[in-house]
């Protein structure tokens, strides 16, 4: 629990960062930061379909993404189906402590992910 903790206090200006532009761009209430250390989880959720945690479990750490993929996807060809708007878990395990920048990465690949919606240009301009 104490990699979790040494976590939380690098990783948690980062969110706060992240909530405040985000804001004004996503439904009401969210960004939600989520801290909760004795369940062992800490993380960031921008709206119900895309969130980042990091969460302590058996003495390891994980990065837990949770995303809708994509509705269009380009590279897709006949004999390929992909379903509009499926959800997408990713859980992978941590180092023992992960660099600032390991952490910056979570949060701009979720960050990527929200940005990329199509047809929710007019909620991810700046």
């Amino acid at each position: 629990m104490q990699e979790l903790r040494d976590i939380r206090d690098r990783w948690m200006p980062m969110l706060e960062a992240v909530r405040e532009q985000y804001q004004f761009r996503v439904p009401a209430g969210y960004p939600n930061i989520v801290d909760d250390l004795e369940r062992g989880t800490v993380g960031i959720e921008i709206d119900p379909n895309y969130s980042v945690y990091v969460t302590a479990e058996d003495g390891r750490l994980y990065a837990e993404v949770y995303k809708r993929q994509p509705r269009t996807d380009n590279r897709s060809s006949a004999g390929w189906q992909k379903y509009a708007g499926q959800p997408f878990q990713d859980k992978r395990p941590l180092a023992a402590v992960p660099t600032d920048q390991d952490l910056r990465n979570l949060v701009g690949e979720i960050k990527q992910a929200f940005n990329y919606q199509p047809g929710l240009l007019y909620i991810t301009e700046d």
